[in-house]
């Protein structure tokens, strides 16, 4: 039986994990049409109006994910022109969300407790809440002939303080992960299963 210094002990490393594991990356989903042989398509562009720049200019979020997104389909085979077969979009939002968890009061102050008794079954717990952001980034590609969205990638986490004060290499990690997710790998890596994976 444990004593009551190596629950605590156990208690915080329970509790530093479930913390890691929140912000070690974020979930990405993905989703294709298909019908659709992404082989078939030898171009790509941006929507001219981008719905990351909600006024008349590019913004340099919308700059960043335009230079992550062209690096990922130039290494799968695709070229950048004018009059594009797939059209890149962009979306990004930001949602204030709270975290709440509860944890016996057996640990903490009461930690004398543990190893000896416990309390009855409706004793009041210890409840921890914690506030943060969770940023979502979508990238849908367009069958620019159809105007028929055929693949999405979606990145949703929590937003951490080193995210926000350099976004320029978490816009980068977080593009290449989705367009892990895209059908068609990069050129000279094997192929993968992912069109539609959640």
């Amino acid at each position: 039986m444990y004593t009551a210094p190596r629950r605590r002990l156990l208690a915080a490393i329970a509790l530093a994990a479930a913390v890691a594991a929140c912000t070690s990356g974020p979930k990405i989903r993905a989703d294709a049409d298909p019908s659709v042989d992404f082989k078939t398509y030898r171009t790509f562009g941006f929507f001219e109006q981008l719905s990351t720049d909600k006024s008349k200019y590019s913004t340099m979020l919308t700059t960043r994910l335009k230079d992550a997104a062209r690096r990922e389909m130039q290494t799968r085979g695709y070229q950048e022109a004018p009059q594009a077969q797939l059209l890149v979009n962009f979306n990004t939002n930001v949602e204030n969300r709270t975290d709440v968890q509860s944890t016996p009061s057996s640990a903490g102050f009461y930690g004398y407790r543990a190893g000896m008794y416990g309390a009855w079954g409706a004793y009041p717990q210890d409840v921890h809440t914690t506030h943060y952001q969770q940023g979502t980034l979508a990238i849908d590609l367009v069958d620019a002939s159809k105007q028929q969205l055929v693949w999405q990638g979606i990145a949703q986490a929590r937003l951490t303080k080193t995210m926000l004060e350099n976004p320029g290499p978490t816009i980068d990690s977080v593009v290449a992960d989705i367009f892990e997710k895209f059908p068609v790998p990069p050129q000279g890596s094997s192929p993968q299963a992912s069109g539609s994976s959640q």
